[in-house]
């Protein structure tokens, strides 16, 4: 029984989270004979400061300021633009 963990940041969909696993599934499937009741996949969500890329907290890193917003999060330049404006 494949049991496969993933670690995201919050803010995906129902529907993407859905079609991801499907995906994956699929993919135990075809490359482990596994039975898809079998395959279990557990969904973790962390939050921006919670992880580091090449050193670098993912709400500090500018080069993820899209992808953060897309997920809903405020990167940290936004919380510093938002403090100056308020």
């Amino acid at each position: 029984m494949p049991s496969i963990t993933v670690q995201m940041l919050r803010g995906r969909t129902v529907e993407q989270k859905r079609a991801f696993a499907a995906a994956v599934t699929a993919a135990a499937v075809a490359e482990l004979g596994a039975r898809p009741g079998d395959v279990r996949i557990a969904f973790e969500h962390i939050e921006p400061d919670d992880v580091a890329n090449g050193g670098v907290l993912a709400s500090e890193d500018a080069s993820r300021s899209s992808v953060l917003s897309n997920l809903g999060h405020t990167s940290a330049e936004e919380a510093g633009e938002a403090a100056v404006v308020d």
